[in-house]
């Protein structure tokens, strides 16, 4: 008996011992759970969701993926990526590649069927799927959009390559960002796969990688898709509609954190049991080392590539639009994968997913948020001089697939610019810059094209002085308040007058 008692004295007094011991410390994400319920005062909802080594650590939802209907967010929902698009289209092209139907180094347009891309300069051989994939093929910017309250629907591929598919700029000359490369590419893996892009993607990408929250919007299923993904959002707080783009692989894949963290996984080669190896190892280093300049940073195969704190390579691509901002972040040297996606239109600088993904880095490598990168937005034009080459009058045309726009340009030695389109009044330039032989500036204006006309719009000039002629790019620009619009004209000027 006297043993017995003993024992019972010696449990009671081990189980405080062993409940103090039970409380688990303080969870390592507290700190940015709360910075990010402090951001839900702006924003609607945020997922996140952190991978590291094989498997991920922290997944999460906050807010209100619908407030509407009080539909709580979670690293289930699905949400609209933006041009965080673009490394899961480039994965789908590498695929093929892997297949050997697709040579990185042929030209794009042996894999279109009909409808092929058309050279202003260079040689349209030039434009290899390669270039494309990083925006040295010399096309366009490209954007629209297209709302259920508009009578106008997305234009077909094969019409948008007829009408903007032109290279503006000589294949390889330079880096310059167009979702209208991504849309031909989504053309691409349609004709070489004999499927739809978005049945591509289901089949070939998103089952193979257990990406089950992630689709291609159908415009023909709408309530399949509004049950499962975030609403948009505007900054204001409005909720927008469901608006389509004709370009839906630079930029309409749906996906969620979670799916977005498998597919971070896959691209850090952690080789997990339930995915098949849809690339091998080598073309997974491909897409992160072949890398052209793109400013202070560089850009592979659908990835964006900078370097950031203590010298670490970041491997990650952004995506912004109306009602959506979305952040793809891996760290290679970490076998470290953040992701965070917002039902709220961007801003800049800063973006929240920026700032969420920043915080999560620092709270796991150390250091403070402030010390990792954020994409910063152009620096503001300043008047420069013009060298006195450009001084005078020069005179040309905008191509659109109307008719062509006459044009005289007279640059002055004070550095004003003044335009006369067609026969519209003339104007001066604002917001010019002249830097590496690119003259930029914005200015009021038409450009007398049925998609320009669907929303208010400005005009932006984008010229390249080489010497006997200025040629470039006269973008259609909506206006800040304006539903999403970017179109590109050719444009091509010899001097008429010089300046004396």
């Amino acid at each position: 008996m006297r043993n017995r008692k003993v024992l019972i004295v010696c449990v009671l007094l081990a189980l405080p011992l062993s409940a103090k011991a039970q409380v688990p410390s303080a969870d390592q994400f507290d700190a940015v759970r709360e910075q990010i319920r402090r951001k839900l005062k702006d924003i609607p909802s945020i997922s996140v969701a952190v991978a590291r080594g094989d498997r991920i650590i922290w997944e999460e939802g906050f807010g209100l993926a619908d407030k509407e209907n009080k539909i709580a967010a979670s690293p289930h929902t699905s949400y609209m990526l933006g041009s965080t698009s673009k490394p899961i289209t480039a994965t789908a092209v590498m695929t093929l590649r892997g297949r050997g139907l697709v040579d990185l180094e042929r030209p794009i347009n042996d894999y279109l069927g009909h409808s092929k891309l058309h050279s202003r300069l260079g040689k349209e051989s030039e434009a290899t799927v390669r270039r494309v994939l990083q925006h040295m093929a010399g096309l366009p910017a490209y954007y629209e959009t297209f709302y259920p309250d508009e009578p106008d629907k997305p234009l077909p591929l094969d019409l948008v390559i007829r009408r903007y598919g032109l290279l503006m700029l000589p294949p390889g000359e330079r880096f310059h960002y167009s979702n209208l490369g991504y849309a031909v590419l989504g053309g691409l893996i349609a004709h070489v796969s004999a499927n739809s892009f978005a049945d591509f993607l289901s089949n070939d990408i998103f089952r193979p990688l257990g990406m089950n929250d992630s689709f291609v919007p159908d415009p023909n299923h709408k309530e399949d898709i509004s049950r499962r993904r975030a609403v948009r959002y505007a900054g204001d707080g409005q909720r927008l509609p469901d608006y389509l783009t004709p370009h839906p692989p630079a930029s309409d894949i749906y996906a969620s954190a979670h799916d977005l963290a498998r597919f971070g996984l896959f691209h850090l080669k952690a080789h997990l049991a339930d995915q098949k190896p849809i690339l091998n190892d080598k073309a997974i280093d491909e897409m992160q080392q072949s890398t052209v300049p793109m400013g202070k940073d560089s850009y592979g195969l659908g990835w964006h590539i900078r370097t950031g704190p203590k010298g670490r390579r970041h491997v990650l691509h952004g995506g912004a639009s109306a009602g959506l901002d979305a952040q793809l972040t891996l760290i290679p040297e970490e076998k470290l994968c953040v992701v965070a996606l917002a039902n709220s239109t961007r801003r800049f600088p800063g973006a929240v997913t920026e700032y969420v993904t920043n915080a999560i880095l620092a709270s796991l490598l150390g250091g403070k948020a402030e010390d990792f990168p954020i994409l910063e937005p152009s620096p503001k034009p300043d008047v420069v001089g013009l060298p006195d080459s450009l001084l005078g009058e020069w005179t040309g045309t905008v191509d659109t697939h109307n008719d062509p726009l006459p044009v005289k340009i007279r640059f002055q030695s004070n550095g004003k610019v003044d335009v006369q389109l067609a026969s519209q009044a003339k104007t001066a330039l604002t917001e010019i810059r002249f830097e590496s032989s690119v003259l930029t500036g914005k200015m009021p204006g038409d450009v007398n094209t049925p998609e320009a006309k669907r929303r208010p719009y400005d005009l932006e000039w984008e010229l390249i002085h080489r010497g006997e002629t200025i040629d470039g790019i006269l973008y259609a620009v909506g206006r800040p308040t304006a539903r999403g619009l970017r179109l590109g004209y050719w444009v091509q000027l010899r001097q008429a007058n010089r300046e004396r």
